[in-house]
């Protein structure tokens, strides 16, 4: 197993990281910001993080033999050799992520669900802990947030539907005013142009009904 170690983990130069997902400063030691680069244990985590498709929150990385006396770590701990990673189930179902670090190569295991962590190493197989209480559902992977094209967004056209309205009923009224102090020939166009602008009126109302529902419903599906 080849390791490389720097005293801080910003003297690790930047075109030797090849993790995407991950930076020295989240791998290093939480205690002194040392850092041991294990290149297959990184290797997997990144392979691990590729799997699952969401972010994976370490909460513990490579931790320096006086850090890891200060934690209570084990005098053997696969921690002070890079090559485990506590990993927070924050956004993870434990047995998905549990069967996806083994797919990738993890063969130590331990299960802490009161501290809601999973530790996973590179070193000989084995599981401990305690099982982590059954989940209504598992975590989804992550997506884009959904965003509505202006062109087909309800409230937009709502919005639109009510603006025409309004302009028309207004442009109406002022045609009738007009019309009213015209030549007497004109006078009988009056109850049509009384008839569109009830017409613009009723467009008006719709667009905004359109728009208030249009709110509401964004509102309960939580995107104001």
């Amino acid at each position: 197993m080849t390791t490389t170690f720097y005293r801080h983990w910003r003297d690790v130069p930047g075109n030797t990281w090849r993790w995407p997902n991950f930076s020295p400063a989240e791998i290093a030691c939480r205690g002194t910001g040392k850092l041991r680069v294990n290149a297959d244990a990184l290797d997997r985590l990144q392979a691990l993080r590729t799997a699952l498709g969401k972010p994976l929150i370490v909460t513990s990385g490579y931790r320096s033999p006086e850090h890891n006396r200060r934690v209570g770590g084990t005098t053997a701990s696969k921690h002070m050799e890079g090559a485990a990673f506590d990993i927070s189930m924050a956004n993870h179902d434990p047995a998905t992520f549990i069967a996806a670090a083994q797919r990738v190569g993890f063969r130590g295991i331990g299960t802490y669900p009161r501290s809601n962590f999973v530790h996973i190493d590179t070193g000989p197989a084995r599981v401990w802990g305690d099982p982590f209480p059954a989940r209504a559902s598992a975590f989804a992977p992550d997506q884009a947030p959904a965003r509505e094209h202006l062109a087909d967004s309800r409230t937009i056209k709502g919005g639109g539907v009510a603006g025409v309205g309004t302009v028309g009923a207004a442009g109406v009224e002022v045609a009738q005013q007009a019309l009213a102090e015209a030549q007497g020939a004109i006078q009988p166009m009056m109850p049509y142009l009384d008839s569109l602008r009830w017409v613009f009126v009723a467009l008006a109302l719709g667009g905004t009904a359109v728009t208030i529902y249009a709110r509401l419903d964004d509102w309960k599906r939580g995107r104001r």
